[in-house]
């Protein structure tokens, strides 16, 4: 018969490790490489990402942790996954609205950036080209400053367009996306404008103007909206922009002496801010 003594050791010896680990499962450890996200709406287009950031720790990156010519998972831990609410074109590819795994291989001056069907995969270890929705080349851009930690980020945001840009050590790699921003919106702000009841024509204008469309319209567009509300200063400042780039100089002139004269009535941060915004929209125009 086993001795008594010695199984009762046993048993507070394994009690005492279970507890042990429940009580490490409590524990709040720090990653080594952290989740990050990115959320950024580019023109009507809602852009996420989510990878984990790793961090150089007097490693050498590309080219030693991250070999050239190989596939990477962009980040560590599970792959990159990056969300987009509509149809984009990503450095050039078309890609339909949803999520997908972004893996990249490396190079000393160029990258491969690919955008992949299966999504929430650990790593890159299940990677087959089979499943690339996109898969582009760019240019890679030498830092002068190293960067620690890996980011992901979204830059450059405007009239539809922006870049994701991977950046980490001393080098980056932008992609463009591209929105087609103009596609979605025009038809709507047609539509708006054709039928009956209260019309968009401050949003329409400006909408029209930073994206070149038909500046006789957006002309016409701001002046109806200027009529509704002649004290607005911001708006009859944009007046004045608008006038401008439609062509109309005496037109922009008076719009730009009535918003400095607006900028007046108002006080602190606004009052300054459309005094010069003003001044320099006359200078302009001189």
């Amino acid at each position: 018969m086993r001795n008594p003594t010695a199984l009762l050791v046993s048993l507070a010896l394994f009690s005492a490790s279970v507890l042990h680990a429940e009580e490490a499962k409590k524990i709040d450890f720090p990653q080594a490489s952290p989740l990050g996200s990115v959320k950024q709406r580019v023109g009507v287009t809602d852009v996420s990402i989510d990878y984990s950031r790793p961090s150089v720790r007097e490693r050498k990156i590309f080219g030693g942790l991250v070999p050239f010519g190989q596939i990477w998972r962009t980040g560590a831990n599970a792959a990159t996954k990056v969300t987009f609410s509509t149809d984009v074109k990503f450095g050039g590819a078309a890609v339909p609205a949803g999520s997908y795994a972004m893996f990249t291989i490396p190079g000393e001056t160029e990258w491969t950036v690919i955008l992949d069907k299966v999504v929430d995969e650990w790593g890159s270890y299940a990677y087959n080209q089979k499943d690339d929705q996109a898969r582009v080349k760019v240019k890679s851009v030498a830092m002068a400053e190293p960067l620690e930690t890996m980011t992901i980020s979204v830059q450059d945001v405007r009239a539809g367009k922006a870049n994701i840009v991977i950046a980490w050590e001393k080098t980056k790699v932008p992609v463009e996306i591209d929105t087609d921003v103009v596609s979605k919106v025009k038809p709507q702000i047609e539509a708006a404008m054709a039928g009956s009841g209260d019309k968009p024509y401050f949003e329409a204008a400006m909408f029209y103007y930073e994206n070149d469309l038909d500046m006789k319209l957006a002309k016409e567009w701001i002046q109806a909206a200027a009529k509704k509300q002649p004290d607005a200063v911001w708006l009859i400042y944009r007046e004045g922009l608008i006038l401008k780039k439609a062509g109309d100089k005496p037109g922009a002139m008076a719009a730009a002496k009535q918003a400095l004269d607006l900028a007046a009535k108002e006080q602190g941060e606004a009052k300054a801010e459309y005094t010069r915004l003003s001044e320099n929209l006359i200078a302009s125009l001189k």
